[in-house]
């Protein structure tokens, strides 16, 4: 008797689901992996969405702007001052253990967490001097904001160290949950308490829960981590080859921090330009179109560290077939993502608040830029991996550069929608240099259509 078309179906897609992420090859351990970052980034998406959510009705759209203008000074430091070490991780961890070399390893995955608190540390009292000093321009509502920004950036950094040593052992939920599930919840449970407890919600106060926040959670994790190496790597020696660290980290640093000045000029550049409640609108259009980056950091993650491994072993043709399956399974998944957020943003953006749906416009310029990018998947941890640390980080300073050299132009006519344009030309410049550069040294075809020749 033959199977219903239905139930024929059915074992079909299971068929299907089950060689895609239950098989024991490679791309199947991929798809698992970046299928978990990408669920954690989910959760954290709509715990920080419902946060957003919160502070924009509790605490008006003046107040919201400020903490949205600080808070984003502490996510594009707070990723700069780990001086590269957590993206370097995925590079320097596989290659000792692949030499053998336990007592650099031992050095490594304790001395890079110490260093980055102790240097983030002197940048943060640094920085909140500088802010002192220019608070008569800064303006009274900001200034202690930024410094309880000042206080979060050590904490942050490290957690961000950390992130990057778990991943290097595909311990994905443990570098990541930390920093994207407990320390939402904790800003979420903290600024609900004060606001039941009666107190006034605003920049301050979601501040001071934001720094409590990241510090508890980066503490667990240290915590966590510190029981996990023990028991993955033996106890012994340890030797701190910093130079060498820095070496590696340093252009990788470069790279990473055009490509977070790009990621953040818009939303800086409007602040100047704009009131805070159009910088709240802004920043809702953005968060709103967070999944679809989301995909994209989720096979990066997954994927660096293995580019490392097949580099290292020589084996080209392994490395080409990975290659176009990160390609692949990040521009698809982008573009279905894109779709479904454009067909529902004026809803979502109305949770923030009736006036935040002026913003739904927003979405469709910005989402530009983000399918381009999508369509290359993540080639820049290719090329930094590989040792094209240098020319990638060329290629996003110019992106940079286009990116504020539009903004500067636009924004103050256009306000947000410039912004959006300004963002979106910059993406696609970048694309492009990052197509070029990956054809000519590597001989590769990273797009997720036409010729893989």
């Amino acid at each position: 008797m033959d199977s219903p078309p239905a139930a024929t179906s059915l074992a079909a897609l299971r068929a299907r689901l089950t060689s895609l992420f239950g098989g024991s090859n490679e791309a199947s351990l991929t798809n698992r992996l970046a299928g978990t970052i990408f669920l954690i980034r989910v959760v954290s998406a709509g715990l920080a969405y419902g946060a957003q959510i919160l502070l924009a009705r509790w605490m008006g759209g003046s107040d919201y702007g400020i903490y949205v203008y600080v808070w984003t000074w502490v996510l594009l430091l707070g990723s700069m001052l780990d001086f590269g070490i957590s993206a370097s991780a995925q590079k320097i961890i596989p290659e000792y253990r692949a030499r053998g070399e336990l007592d650099r390893l031992r050095g490594f995955l304790s001395g890079s967490r110490w260093g980055t608190l102790a240097a983030s540390s002197v940048v943060s009292l640094l920085l909140a001097a500088l802010v002192w000093a220019l608070s008569p321009l800064i303006g009274d509502a900001t200034v202690i904001p930024l410094y309880l920004g000042c206080l979060t950036l050590p904490a942050f950094v490290v957690a961000n160290t950390q992130d990057g040593i778990a991943r290097s052992h595909d311990w994905m939920r443990l570098g990541l949950m930390p920093q994207f599930i407990i320390r939402q919840a904790l800003i979420i449970g903290f600024t609900a308490g004060l606001f039941v407890l009666g107190f006034e919600l605003g920049a301050v106060a979601a501040m001071a829960a934001s720094c409590a926040a990241v510090w508890i959670a980066m503490l667990g994790q240290m915590i966590a981590l510190n029981r996990r190496l023990a028991g993955h790597v033996p106890p012994g020696p340890r030797a701190y080859d910093v130079r060498g660290w820095l070496a590696t980290s340093l252009p990788i640093l470069l790279v990473e921090s055009f490509y977070l000045l790009l990621s953040y000029t818009d939303v800086l550049v409007l602040q100047q330009f704009s009131t805070p409640e159009e910088v709240g609108i802004y920043y809702a259009v953005v968060k709103t179109l967070a999944l679809v980056s989301f995909i994209h950091y989720a096979m990066s993650a997954t994927t660096a560290h293995r580019f490392t491994e097949y580099n290292a072993a020589g084996d080209k043709v392994r490395l080409a077939a990975y290659v176009r399956h990160a390609i692949v399974w990040t521009f698809w998944p982008s573009l279905v993502a894109t779709l479904a957020l454009l067909a529902l943003g004026e809803p979502l953006l109305w949770l923030f608040g009736p006036q935040f749906t002026s913003g739904y416009g927003i979405m469709f310029v910005a989402a530009i830029g983000l399918m381009v990018r999508a369509a290359i998947g993540p080639v820049e941890r290719l090329l930094n991996m590989l040792g094209h640390q240098h020319v990638c980080a060329l290629a996003y300073a110019l992106a940079f550069a286009v990116n504020l050299a539009l903004c500067l132009i636009l924004v103050p006519r256009f306000g947000g929608y410039g912004a959006a344009a300004a963002t979106s030309a910059a993406l696609t410049f970048e694309t492009v240099m990052l197509f070029w550069i990956v054809r000519k040294r590597l001989g590769l075809h990273v797009l997720a259509f036409g010729s893989k020749g």
